[in-house]
């Protein structure tokens, strides 16, 4: 690292700092955006202190990924799942959660806030799940993304509601919507996009947090219909119309991947009373679970 030749100034700029290391400008812009790198926008432009850079690059591993300066907690950030929540009670794992959306999770994974992250996150465009914004915002974290379950999402509503089939039924209706930056509320706008719904033809009622909070929203008569999942809709005797197929997934930090509270859990999902809870709970496939899906 001593023999890289630093300019004299105080500052390197993105081409500097890309020639200094001999990478792409590209791949200087992705570094800054993920936080991996230390930089400053107090100008208007990206920046990066040189004294830094230094100290930067003398924690980095190869590969450019910087070591984090204390272990990453035991906890599960990320989007919030039933079956999954369940799994990591029932495992005895001693693992703990913060499941506040997808985003939210991904990035609190990238500052090393958690030792994986829950995720379905769709790209409307390739039509793809969970790959395209991993490697956006954690393409320098030494981490691995696994297939946990395909999961049937859609409509649920009470009986006493109108009878519902698609996105456009829902004009006119009391909707619980989820938190900005959770997988479901970005996915219900892209979708409604994509069937021409105006969601200000909705009624939006409070937030909702977590898969449950919304389903009961509706249950209690608050709301007539949220975007949530068949196994809770199931769960609260709720009617229930499919609209799409999502692939929830686990952004996992390889270090903690060995210890033994994350292998308790591995272990757990691939038992026998994993899979009959999952059977029971209704809208889930977990036949694809532990296929890698990315890797660093």
């Amino acid at each position: 690292m001593t023999d890289l030749n630093f300019p004299d100034h105080e500052y390197l700029t993105v081409h500097e700092l890309a020639e200094l290391l001999r990478l792409k400008e590209r791949k200087i812009y992705d570094l800054a955006a993920s936080g991996e790198v230390p930089c400053s926008r107090a100008t208007g432009k990206l920046l990066f202190p040189a004294g830094e850079i230094r100290a930067w690059l003398n924690r980095a591993k190869s590969g450019g990924t910087t070591a984090p300066d204390t272990d990453r907690p035991q906890i599960l950030l990320g989007s919030h799942d039933p079956l999954l929540d369940w799994a990591i009670r029932q495992s005895r794992s001693g693992l703990a959660t913060y499941f506040d959306g997808s985003m939210d999770g991904l990035d609190r994974f990238t500052k090393g806030e958690g030792i994986a992250a829950g995720l379905h996150l769709r790209d409307g465009k390739a039509g793809t799940w969970n790959v395209a914004a991993v490697q956006r915002m954690a393409l320098s974290q030494n981490a691995v993304l696994i297939h946990f379950a395909s999961r049937q999402r859609g409509l649920v509503y009470r009986d006493d509601v109108r009878e519902l089939s698609t996105l456009q039924d829902i004009a006119g209706l009391r909707l619980v919507p989820r938190q900005p930056g959770s997988g479901t509320d970005r996915l219900l706008r892209d979708l409604a996009t994509e069937a021409k719904l105006d969601l200000d033809a909705v009624q939006m009622t409070d937030v909702a947090r977590s898969e449950d909070e919304a389903v009961e929203y509706v249950r209690r008569g608050a709301a007539d219909v949220t975007f949530g999942l068949e196994s809770v809709a199931q769960g609260y005797g709720l009617c229930f119309a499919p609209v799409i197929k999502e692939e929830f997934a686990l952004l996992v930090d390889r270090k903690a991947w060995f210890d033994a509270a994350f292998q308790t859990l591995l272990s757990y999902c691939q038992s026998d009373a994993f899979a009959k809870r999952a059977a029971s709970l209704g809208g889930y496939d977990v036949s694809g679970f532990g296929q890698v899906a990315w890797n660093a």
